[in-house]
């Protein structure tokens, strides 16, 4: 995985990094009859930004006519660089790189023989001069396009569950070098750490399975002006299935935009978790949340789907707004 992962960030290490270069190498990996990247290039207010997206096609999955289910690994970030500002490849980078290793991986596999059951669709999005943003207690990294255009592009229906790789240095709740899981979040729900993510991170590191807190906040689309960790789980804004995120982290707060920030042996094992995932998955062998229990709570308490709205604006000099004026959710943002 290492060898994926040194070929990816050589190629997003670069002041004219783009999607046709990543694709090409996810093609060189595939083989000649593999699965092809394909490359969607998006303007936005603040420049533009290269979306990838692979499918890997499972023995048993939906390309196949078959019923296995489909997993999505979103490689998730502002930019991999920050130029003109600064110079090299940033931490924000991480989940891009994660994702595209963890998609080299699969391809290659896949055309060595080794297919997995279910199909992989993995997807991030490339752009080397990405702005930055204030926030505490470092600064982020924005993105020429705004959450929305990134969930359109990366997060498809297809999808029966995500996982989204995202760096996640820039705060103080997580003093911990390497990886750290989320509880899995499903239509405005939090619910527990998955237990079958949990062991499969501890065989995957060695190490104790680490994990994060979430709040109600961190899981409500970005523009509603509180205080988000940062974007690890605006996938679970746009689709109905179960979102887990997998944060690459570090002991200090390091601010997005730094360079010489990453750590390649921390992506190659977020990279090596998705891979791992993939193939549990799309073997009906781990489950990202309990299903059962997920909807006796939906029974018993209801939807808590307007969580992935961006709800109804507060009345100045007034009162705060019932939930009964929040629009219902389609699942989609």
């Amino acid at each position: 995985m290492l060898k994926h992962v040194l070929d990816v960030i050589d190629r997003l290490d670069d002041p004219h990094a783009d999607g046709k270069a990543l694709a090409a190498l996810l093609d060189e990996a595939a083989g000649p009859e593999g699965a092809r990247a394909e490359v969607t290039r998006v303007e936005g207010d603040k420049g533009h930004t290269d979306f990838v997206t692979v499918r890997i096609p499972g023995t048993r999955g939906r390309t196949a006519g078959g019923d296995a289910p489909t997993l999505g690994i979103v490689g998730r970030l502002g930019g991999v660089g920050a130029r003109p500002g600064v110079t090299g490849f940033v931490s924000d980078g991480d989940g891009a790189a994660a994702a595209l290793a963890a998609a080299a991986k699969l391809l290659s596999m896949r055309a060595r023989g080794d297919a997995l059951p279910g199909d992989v669709i993995v997807a991030t999005h490339v752009c080397p001069d990405a702005p930055t943003q204030p926030h505490d207690p470092v600064p982020f990294m924005d993105s020429p396009v705004d959450i929305a255009t990134m969930n359109e592009h990366e997060v498809t229906a297809e999808m029966d569950a995500v996982l989204s790789i995202d760096t996640t240095k820039g705060n103080t709740v997580i003093n911990h070098r390497g990886l750290a899981l989320s509880p899995t979040v499903r239509s405005g729900y939090i619910l527990r750490v998955s237990p079958a993510l949990a062991d499969l991170l501890a065989i995957v590191t060695g190490e104790p399975a680490v994990t994060f807190p979430i709040t109600t906040q961190d899981i409500t689309p970005y523009g509603n002006g509180v205080h988000h960790i940062n974007s690890i789980l605006q996938p679970a804004t746009a689709t109905d299935a179960p979102v887990a995120g997998l944060a690459i982290t570090s002991a200090a707060a390091v601010p997005g935009c730094a360079t010489g920030a990453s750590h390649e042996t921390d992506i190659a094992a977020a990279a090596r978790f998705a891979v791992e995932a993939a193939k549990g998955f799309g073997a009906g062998s781990l489950d990202f949340h309990d299903r059962a229990e997920y909807e006796a709570l939906v029974a018993r308490y209801g939807s808590m789907s307007h969580l992935q709205t961006l709800g109804v604006p507060p009345r100045t000099g007034g009162a705060e707004p019932s939930a009964e004026g929040v629009p219902p959710s389609s699942g989609r943002q």
